[in-house]
C-alpha cells in the first residue's frame, strides 16, 4: 500500500542522508516512535508532517 511504500522511501532518505531517527525527530519535533511508526507503515502522515520531514531532509514535499 501507499502507507508502506512512503515509509519504505522515508528510510531510504533518511540513511541516505546519514540521519538517525532520533536526529530526524528531533529536527521535525516529533517522537522517535512516530517516525519509527511511519518507516514500518503503521502511521499514516499528515500532509503538515510531510513537509516538516522534507524540510528536515533538505528535499522536496
Amino acid at each position: 500500500m501507499v502507507i508502506e511504500v512512503f515509509g519504505k522511501v522515508l528510510r531510504e532518505l533518511r540513511e541516505k542522508k546519514n540521519i538517525s531517527q532520533e536526529k530526524l525527530a528531533e529536527y521535525c519535533e516529533l517522537d522517535r516512535t512516530y517516525i519509527s511508526l511511519l518507516e514500518r507503515g503503521h502511521r499514516q502522515p499528515t500532509i503538515i508532517i510531510i513537509f516538516k520531514l522534507a524540510k528536515a531532509l533538505n528535499i522536496k514535499p
